[in-house]
């Protein structure tokens, strides 16, 4: 029996998780995440410059992006939103699109999963605010989730990388 349930442990997909604490109100953290025009001053990744092409924050709207490399070269994404209690909780599926902003496989990994649901919970204490990041595949084959089994501490660092964004944004807002 233990081997059976070892091997459904292997077959489940790893759940990316971040706890960080953020020297900001939590009015200030959420509409970071939830007004178009700070959502272009900090989503992505060192170095890309981002160019937010729809917010609309209301269950099953979306947030529709461009981030262009150092190289020119450009990667499209779409979170539509599934829940939203502000501003506590913010539950979005997120995957990367063609031009329409249709879903396609990932640019630079195709044997990635082709969604994601990410949970962000927003607490205040003392003036600062707790984010908590629940990220898991959905919607994946099991080559796919193998695929993010393998890959997930590759996406933890672009996480972190796109929050040390977050908390530089802050510091200045």
């Amino acid at each position: 029996m233990a081997a059976k349930n070892s091997a459904a442990a292997e077959s489940a997909a790893r759940e990316i998780v971040f706890t960080r604490v953020f020297d900001a109100p939590r009015a200030l953290v959420w509409k970071a995440f939830t007004e178009r025009e700070r959502m272009a001053q900090w989503w992505g990744m060192k170095g890309f410059t981002t160019r937010v092409l729809e917010l609309d924050l209301r269950p099953g709207g979306s947030f529709l992006y461009v981030m262009r490399m150092p190289d020119g070269r450009e990667m499209r994404g779409k979170w539509v939103y599934r829940e939203i209690v502000a501003p506590e909780l913010l539950v979005v599926v997120h995957f990367s699109t063609d031009d329409t902003g249709k879903p396609i496989p990932h640019p630079y990994d195709p044997s990635l999963p082709p969604e994601m649901l990410t949970t962000s919970r927003f607490t205040e204490h003392a003036g600062r605010t707790t984010l908590e990041l629940r990220s898991v595949p959905i919607n994946e084959t099991p080559a796919q989730r193998a695929a993010f089994n393998k890959l997930a501490d590759a996406m933890e660092e672009g996480f972190n990388n796109s929050l040390d964004l977050l908390d530089e944004y802050l510091a200045k807002a």
